[in-house]
């Protein structure tokens, strides 16, 4: 079994072209493909990693949702994970070629990845291909050097505090700042406080709702939806 591991995919970001080929090969090969999905409040299920599948011809017979809770109370999200674990491990031990896809990189900042460490615990051989994360694509979009030279990066998940973005910031740091759904006040705070920072602005980059602004005026009032980030330079 171990020439037959389950596979996590890093799709990248949601432009289906930004996947590695050797991410692409290992789906074409796939006999099934474990795929994140939510739940919409009209009860329909959305999937944008399925949508990137499609968009790279995978069949949909392959394609497994997995309709993954929106709540703070990460035991529901766990349960949904569990099941994929069984899910995977039922197939992979009848010989079937078990794709588990994450958006971005399924090592960064990747909740999928609860879903490897217990298998692997398990005993399952697992193996991972990585992808773009979000930044990456989101400074391509917008043109920029995101670090240079001696310069130095941090990535900040959606519980930026003001005191630790201006440490950081004061001392020539490009911040990353992922997950902005979650901070919307505090980021709005820190701007009006602090305009003289130089701040890029993403949401939903790869798709036909991508936005890009580094307009400060533009983002005092803007809602952040779950998939945007913001790239701040002191320069």
């Amino acid at each position: 079994m171990e020439n037959n591991p389950v596979v996590f995919v890093s799709l990248g970001p949601a432009e289906a072209e930004l996947i590695t080929l050797k991410g692409y090969r290992i789906l074409q090969q796939a006999d099934m493909i474990l795929c994140p999905a939510t739940t919409t409040k009209n009860g329909e299920i959305s999937s944008r990693a399925a949508d990137v599948l499609r968009k790279l011809t995978v069949p949909d017979d392959k394609i497994s949702l997995f309709p993954l809770p929106m709540s703070k109370d990460r035991s529901l999200a766990m349960q949904v994970y569990d099941r994929i674990c069984d899910v995977a491990t039922k197939y992979n031990q009848a010989e079937c070629r078990v794709v588990v896809v994450a958006e971005g990189d399924a090592g960064f900042y990747s909740s999928i990845r609860y879903v490897y460490d217990k298998l692997h615990s398990a005993g399952v051989p697992v193996s991972c291909i990585p992808g773009i994360p979000a930044f990456i694509a989101c400074g391509a979009v917008g043109g920029l050097h995101i670090v240079q030279q001696e310069e130095r990066l941090m990535v900040i998940p959606g519980n930026a505090k003001t005191e630790e973005l201006i440490r950081l910031l004061e001392s020539e740091v490009t911040v990353v700042i992922m997950k902005l759904s979650q901070c919307v006040d505090e980021i709005h705070k820190f701007i009006s406080q602090n305009p003289a920072y130089h701040y890029h602005y993403f949401e939903n980059v790869g798709t036909e709702k991508e936005y890009y602004t580094f307009c400060t005026d533009k983002l005092l009032d803007r809602k952040f939806p779950y998939f945007s980030l913001m790239i701040i330079r002191k320069h």
